[in-house]
C-alpha cells in the first residue's frame, strides 16, 4: 500500500527486507545475528521509501546516483520539518591526515564546545544527544570510569579539572572492526564515517568503542524548523535517520573546506587544537613535536588521533 513515494515493505518474521538483504552475507552465526538485529525490530518494520530501501552503498554509489540520492533527502527533510538544507557529499583532501588535541590546564568545562556540537550537527533537541561529554575529574587521575559527566555546579572547581571526550578516529577503530554490514569504515584524512542509509542499527560498534563515542537514535529526530543547520555533509550532519547509528566526524563538512570544528571555534579558552598532522608547519604538529601528549586507553591499541596534553 503506497502513500506518495512511501511504501510499507512485507515484514518477514517482524524484520523488513531491507534489514534483511544488508545482512546477505554477513558471517555471524544465527543466534549472534538474532542477537544483534533485536533492538530495532520496531524500526526495521516502519515505512520505508522504495527508493531508501533499493539504495545501494555509498562507496558504490556513483556521482549521478549520488546526486539522485542527496536531491531525495533535500526534499525529506523539506517535506518532514519544512526546512530547506544543501547536502553536499565532501572527499578527503589529498595529503591531508586530521588531528585534534585538547589543552587539559585551560579547559573549564563550561561545555560551550558540546553545545556548538549539538548545534552544529543537528542534533535532536529533546535528547541533547551532542557528540562530546565533558567529564569532571579529580585531580591526578585519568580514569575515565571515575569521571563525573553529569555536574551541575559552577565552574571550574578548584580542585577539578574537566576532560571533553568524543571520537577519538582511532587508527586503528575498533567500532569499524565490528560492524557486520560494513556501514562504517576509515577515510583517507582519519576519519572514521557512517553510511547513515546502511547502517542496520544493531548497535555492536557502539559496544565496541572504549570511549563511549557512538550514539543511537532511539527516535526521529525532532529538530525545529528555525534551528536545522542547512550546511550539511552527506557523511557528517545531515540529520540521521531514527535506527541508526552516529559519530563525531571532526565537522568534516567544514574541516574538508579548510574550515575548524564547530566545538573549537566555540571554546572560549583556545583550549583545542586542530589541524593537519602531515603538515609540519601546523599547529597540531607543534603541540606534538613540543608537549607531552597522551592518549586514552593507549594499552588497547586503537592508535587514538585525539592527543591531550598539560602545560608543563
Amino acid at each position: 500500500m503506497s502513500d506518495g513515494n512511501k511504501t510499507s515493505l512485507p515484514v518477514l518474521n517482524n524484520i523488513s527486507r531491507r534489514t534483511v538483504l544488508k545482512a546477505t552475507g554477513v558471517t555471524l552465526g544465527a543466534a549472534a545475528f538474532a542477537a544483534a538485529i533485536s533492538p530495532i525490530v520496531e524500526w526495521a518494520a516502519e515505512e520505508t521509501s522504495v527508493d531508501e530501501f533499493l539504495q545501494k552503498h555509498y562507496k558504490e554509489l556513483g556521482p549521478d546516483e549520488l546526486q539522485t540520492v542527496i536531491h531525495r533527502l533535500q526534499a525529506e527533510t523539506k517535506e518532514d520539518y519544512g526546512a530547506d538544507v544543501t547536502i553536499n557529499d565532501y572527499r578527503p583532501r589529498p595529503g591531508v591526515r586530521f588531528g585534534y588535541a585538547l589543552n587539559l590546564s585551560i579547559c573549564i568545562g563550561c561545555r560551550k564546545c558540546a553545545q556548538a556540537c549539538h548545534e552544529e550537527n543537528n542534533h535532536d533537541r529533546a535528547s541533547n544527544n551532542s557528540y562530546i561529554r565533558v567529564l569532571e575529574m579529580s585531580k591526578g587521575s585519568v580514569d575515565l570510569d571515575k569521571g563525573n559527566a553529569d555536574y551541575d555546579h559552577p565552574v571550574p572547581q578548584t580542585d577539578k579539572y574537566y576532560m571533553p571526550v568524543q571520537c577519538q578516529q582511532c587508527d586503528n577503530p575498533p567500532c569499524v572492526h565490528v560492524c557486520p554490514v560494513e556501514a562504517t569504515w576509515k577515510e583517507d584524512d582519519g576519519i572514521v564515517v557512517v553510511d547513515y542509509n546502511w547502517c542496520i542499527g544493531c548497535r555492536y560498534c557502539e559496544a565496541a568503542c572504549p570511549y563511549h563515542a557512538r550514539r543511537f537514535n532511539w527516535t526521529k529526530p525532532a529538530v525545529p524548523a528555525e534551528q536545522i543547520n542547512p550546511d550539511q555533509g552527506y557523511l557528517s550532519n545531515r540529520i540521521r535517520p531514527r535506527g541508526t547509528m552516529e559519530k563525531c566526524t571532526f565537522c568534516l563538512h567544514r574541516t574538508r573546506e579548510g574550515r575548524l570544528p564547530a566545538c573549537l571555534e566555540a571554546c572560549p579558552t583556545g583550549a583545542r587544537v586542530f589541524g593537519n598532522l602531515l603538515d609540519p608547519e601546523s599547529e597540531i604538529r607543534y603541540v606534538l613535536d613540543n608537549k607531552r601528549v597522551f592518549v586514552l586507553k593507549e594499552e588497547l591499541g586503537t592508535k587514538p588521533q585525539f592527543f591531550y596534553f598539560f602545560d608543563e
